[in-house]
């Protein structure tokens, strides 16, 4: 698999049933694990797909309803029995932090690692984390109580030397990481080698947006656009397409609108209601709408966006 991958852990809605389990994905990065909403089973489901505890160190909380957030404190008194050192941080509205603090205080006293609480202000986007090769944002959702997603955008990587052709023209290994980051090279006699010989291009930045719960509105698909794969909510067919707004959710078919909207190439769609049985009947009707790759999440998908 590539260095960026998605793990979904749980792709149900509202309540743990026996084909699904609540919200929560792990984000993959380059060695390091983000999780993002945290329902029950999460932690089972995390052991399940043989993620490690020691990876994992930032929690990315969409909203404060229990189907996103009940796991929570479980998973953390879990990872401070399991000797969890080292950070962890929450990313979360206040409401949450609040609340979460009063969980720990009374569940958690005492942990080997240090918790941390980022505090996101509803209705507004930022950037939450940022390393050498990933940024994370957030961005407003619109559901019954404040809610925000999340985009995942991996950063460029230098380009790939071409050790033939680093050989041919005798360049220096001093001059490699200058070259490796678009520079042409100037041989001793004078002649300007172009980068474009001494190098091959890299592969195509990924990007991830986590759109979950919201209703369909044209600022979510404005926020994502130009991210490669989204998952969106899809948590009723069109028969009951008149629960989605008074609910602050969304359709298969408003899932696909946003995706088609943002330009994106991959939607990905959860948070089902418990009355959907086969979730085929999303995924044709999202393909009315959308004409990208349409795939259903499902506990133990593993995909690369």
């Amino acid at each position: 698999m590539p260095d960026f991958k998605v793990h979904i852990l749980g792709c149900g809605s509202a309540t743990p049933t026996a084909r699904h389990k609540p919200s929560c994905q792990v984000v993959d990065a380059h060695g390091k694990l983000f999780m993002i909403d945290c329902g029950e089973g999460a932690q089972l489901e995390f052991r399940h797909q043989s993620l490690k505890f020691s990876r994992l160190g930032h929690i990315f909380v969409s909203h404060i309803h229990g189907d996103h957030f009940l796991g929570l404190p479980g998973l953390l008194s879990t990872m401070a029995l399991h000797g969890k050192e080292g950070d962890i941080t929450v990313h979360i509205h206040p409401e949450g932090a609040r609340l979460l603090q009063q969980i720990m205080a009374v569940l958690c006293r005492e942990t080997p690692y240090t918790l941390h609480y980022d505090i996101i202000e509803p209705g507004t986007s930022r950037i939450l984390y940022e390393d050498r090769s990933l940024s994370i944002a957030t961005f407003p959702l619109y559901h019954r109580v404040p809610c925000s997603g999340f985009i995942f955008r991996e950063k460029a990587p230098r380009r790939p030397l071409r050790p033939d052709m680093l050989e041919f023209y005798s360049v220096p290994v001093a001059a490699r990481r200058d070259i490796a980051e678009g520079a042409d090279f100037t041989a001793p006699d004078g002649r300007v080698i172009p980068n474009a010989w001494l190098t091959r291009d890299p592969a195509e930045p990924a990007s991830y947006a986590y759109c979950s719960d919201t209703m369909r509105r044209p600022e979510v698909a404005r926020a994502v656009a130009g991210v490669r794969t989204i998952y969106h909510e899809a948590t009723y067919d069109d028969a009951q397409a008149f629960k989605a707004a008074p609910r602050g959710h969304s359709t298969a078919r408003d899932a696909a609108t946003a995706a088609r909207d943002a330009g994106a190439r991959r939607l990905v769609i959860g948070h089902y209601s418990k009355s959907i049985a086969d979730e085929s009947v999303l995924t044709e009707q999202a393909a009315e709408v959308f004409d990208g790759e349409i795939i259903a999440a499902r506990e133990g998908l593993v995909f690369a966006p």
